[in-house]
């Protein structure tokens, strides 16, 4: 990559909180964040923001006539991509891209107009622009009143790694300096929580017997231990090398591989063979000191792309970590999460892995780091970071 891209701010709203500090507080103890809610007729694990978080929405919800009627999902974006460019020093004059995406989108009010149209037999008149899957990134344009172009997308659980992928791609056309990147998911709905009951991918552990419910990262598990949780993050990108850097994008990469099923990737995962490949093209292996992979916590997924990583790095296996046993998988938002952990520990120098499994010491600093993500079909993203 020849022109530098820069990562100048980040910020986020998860389970975790929606500070740095208090995010990385959370990420050194070796406690999850998952709690029971009734969902899809029966007690169910899920990672929900805390009450903090919770008041945050529900002020900015209250803040303006217009928000009462949008979904969580555009409410936890907006949350997140306010403190963003106040950190980055964005101002009302800057003119820059918008691309948040969510794999789901509004799926509480989608679930909500429908019930009522099936119930009544009318849909109200808003149901239609709240609930279409581009009214994330347009209301985020309309909140930081800013008026460059506003991408919005889907490519499911890689969404907000795609949306990375498309902030750099226009910084390198050199068509925008600046891009606010991201991924938003609110997906704790009964029809939602139904659906990955029907793939048979969800968690049956019960948290009140067991300390992990979510064993993303345990390879030898015998059960699919997926949870979902929500939140949003988002990073501002600018080009070239920059005094408020926190980290540079030095390698991206993707693949999407021939599907063999609706939902699988190969016994290998050849996408995340070939976007981490793509990635790393202009680094030595040896370079890499960690890698936070997807590991949704299902039997497949994890040990696939961990059999892609022995592929790829063969006896250089940097460190290896998720932060699916924490926080869940947050669909669309899971890349940028992912992202947000890397960009943590290259800050602190310190790496953090999964309190049930074994891994290698960290025996020197954490200067480059790898990010996975992959959605169902096999549609992978890789993004290598380096420390500023």
């Amino acid at each position: 990559m020849n022109t530098k891209i820069a990562i100048t701010a980040f910020s986020s709203i998860s389970p975790l909180g929606n500070n740095p500090e208090e995010i990385w507080k959370k990420y050194l103890n070796n406690q999850h964040c998952f709690s029971k809610q009734f969902l899809d007729q029966q007690e169910t694990s899920v990672a929900a923001l805390e009450a903090e978080s919770k008041q945050i929405v529900a002020e900015i919800r209250e803040s303006d006539i217009k928000y009462k009627f949008l979904d969580d999902s555009v409410l936890f974006a907006l949350a997140a991509s306010r403190k963003a460019i106040e950190k980055a020093g964005w101002g009302k004059n800057d003119i820059f891209g918008i691309n948040i995406g969510s794999s789901r989108g509004a799926t509480d009010l989608f679930e909500k107009h429908y019930k009522e149209y099936i119930d009544t037999g009318k849909a109200q008149t808003l149901a239609s622009p709240t609930t279409t899957l581009g009214n994330i990134s347009s209301w985020i344009a309309h909140d930081l009143q800013t008026t460059g172009p506003e991408i919005s997308h889907s490519i499911t659980c890689s969404t907000a790694l795609h949306a990375l992928l498309n902030g750099v791609a226009w910084l390198k056309s050199g068509m925008a300096d600046k891009f606010l990147v991201g991924g938003s998911e609110a997906p704790l709905t009964d029809f939602t929580i139904a659906q990955m009951r029907a793939l048979k991918i969800y968690s049956r552990i019960n948290q009140n017997n067991e300390a992990w419910p979510n064993l993303a990262f345990d390879f030898e598990k015998t059960q699919n231990t997926m949870i979902l949780g929500e939140g949003a993050a988002v990073c501002c990108l600018e080009a070239g090398e920059k005094e408020n850097a926190i980290a540079y994008v030095t390698g991206v990469g993707y693949a999407t591989e021939i599907l063999e099923h609706n939902i699988s990737i190969s016994a290998e995962a050849d996408c995340f063979q070939k976007s981490m490949k793509m990635a790393l093209q202009e680094t030595n292996l040896e370079e890499v000191d960690a890698i936070v992979m997807h590991a949704p916590g299902t039997i497949k997924g994890d040990l696939t792309e961990l059999r892609a990583i022995e592929k790829v790095f063969g006896e250089q296996i940097p460190l290896l970590t998720t932060n699916k046993w924490k926080i869940g998988h947050t669909f669309g938002a899971s890349g940028i999460l992912s992202l947000e952990l890397a960009l943590l520990m290259m800050k602190y120098d310190t790496f953090v892995g999964v309190p049930f499994a074994k891994h290698k010491k960290q025996i020197k600093p954490l200067k480059k780091i790898l990010i996975n993500a992959v959605g169902f079909g096999g549609n992978a993203v890789s993004i290598l970071i380096e420390k500023a």
